[in-house]
């Protein structure tokens, strides 16, 4: 079993794998992409989407490759977050300031890789009803991929999140953050990926209100076995799919 500290730097490092990608491909993109925004937005999108299968199947068996505080609330509220013996919420506390940590080490190193200021904030505007919308829409979209995964398909959990990803670049308007932490960090970066820290708070807002619907909805779809006649079928999906506890926070095998 994983301990707390290789949890924590699981956390952190692919957080800042995963902001080191966002933001160094949209660097490259925007300066391969000839003016394009389609072009250069989908070149940002496949990076996004491949980089999230990678580092779920490296650190899901450690820390459950949450990357997003939103994740980590969501599996605290269904107490799935913690070992035993451990306080959920002090875990939940640990893993969001791994997280957001690892975002901005990330975005500094996407800034060091192409010789851009260390130290930047973000002149982009991300903002109004729509983009908050969608912002809420995506996050609950996530969250509903990842539950809806974690009870029927957990070793699925990797390619079902970059898919999901992937074509939530594309379905929303706000280009899907999903995440507050990388939503804190990309204000951190006057680039492409960026979002002027005017608009970080909306967005968070609209991420948890999405995450909290899910959760709610998810503890319906998804229910855990409530009679002894369920328990064959429950142990046979068991039987036929992996054990590995990708997302729940329990790194490796009970």
């Amino acid at each position: 079993m994983p301990s707390l500290g290789q949890r924590l730097v699981a956390e952190c490092l692919g957080t800042a794998f995963l902001l080191a990608a966002v933001v160094g491909s949209g660097i490259m993109a925007q300066r391969l992409a000839g003016g394009s925004i389609a072009l250069a937005l989908l070149c940002n999108t496949i990076a996004t989407g491949a980089i999230l299968v990678v580092l779920i199947l490296i650190f899901g068996p450690l820390s459950g490759a949450h990357f997003n505080p939103a994740v980590t609330l969501a599996f605290a509220c269904r107490g799935e977050l913690a070992h035993p013996g451990e306080m959920t919420w002090a875990i939940a506390g640990l893993y969001i300031a791994a997280q957001i940590a690892g975002g901005v080490a990330g975005v500094w190193a996407a800034h060091l890789m192409f010789e851009l200021p260390l130290l930047q904030s973000s002149l982009t505007v991300r903002t109004g009803l729509g983009q908050w919308f969608a912002e809420g829409v995506a996050t609950f979209g996530l969250l509903l991929t990842i539950f809806g995964c974690v009870a029927r398909a957990p070793g699925a959990v990797p390619y079902a999140v970059g898919l999901y990803i992937t074509s939530a670049y594309w379905f929303t308007a706000s280009t899907s953050f999903a995440n507050p932490a990388v939503t804190i960090a990309r204000s951190l970066s006057d680039t492409f990926a960026g979002i002027a820290p005017g608009g970080v708070p909306a967005f968070i807002i609209a991420q948890l209100a999405g995450a909290g619907l899910a959760v709610l909805l998810a503890q319906w779809l998804w229910r855990q076995p409530e009679s002894k006649t369920d328990l064959p079928d429950q142990a046979d999906r068991l039987r036929e799919q992996p054990s590995l506890t990708i997302l729940r926070g329990r790194g490796g095998r009970d």
